[in-house]
């Protein structure tokens, strides 16, 4: 890297003004929070202050804090709906 260029500096996360609806499917809730728990090991920050105190928390109970909260924006495809160059 040259001394005059900045290193890029990643994007604060898009917290929702208002928490969203609360997921009622217990299989659309482990998914979810097995997504952001995934980016939260690959370095996310976290999008809300967690209980410190306890220590360290995993990185699942997390999402699932967040998840349960409503900071987290989910997609649910539409059934019937092809993905983008899907073949069919």
């Amino acid at each position: 890297m040259d001394a005059n260029q900045v290193p890029e500096v990643p994007e604060a996360p898009i917290i929702p003004p208002e928490p969203l609806p609360p997921i009622e499917s217990r299989f659309l809730f482990v998914d979810v929070a097995a997504l952001r728990a995934k980016q939260l090991k690959r370095g996310a920050r976290p999008r809300f202050d967690g209980d410190t105190s306890v220590g360290p928390q995993k990185a699942e109970r997390l999402a699932m804090e967040e998840v349960r909260r409503g900071l987290v924006y989910y997609d649910v495809p539409t059934p019937g709906a092809r993905p983008a160059g899907g073949q069919g």
